[in-house]
């Protein structure tokens, strides 16, 4: 398992546009991938998930992996977000 912190800087936080980009980048490892706020857990690779979470800017998430490519799962999704999404 492997997992790690990271701040959502974008000002809108992880709403429908990005948190799809977050699922599509999810989707490309075949580890099991979760995201973490406070003390609630949902499947990374879910859009209604990871909407429910209400993440806005600013907040600290973990993202969680557990499989064969963790560790890449992880950082790719931490590059993805400290990104902006690309905003």
């Amino acid at each position: 398992m492997f997992v790690k912190e990271v701040t959502v800087e974008n000002q809108v936080g992880l709403h429908a546009r990005p948190a799809t980009f977050f699922i599509q980048k999810a989707n490309e490892y075949k580890s099991f991938i979760w995201v973490e706020k406070e003390e609630r857990r949902v499947n990374a690779k879910s859009l209604l998930g990871v909407l429910s979470l209400g993440i806005v800017g600013g907040t600290t998430i973990r993202i969680i992996a557990d499989g064969a490519d963790e560790q890449q799962a992880v950082e790719g999704l931490v590059k993805l977000v400290n990104s902006g999404f690309s905003e």
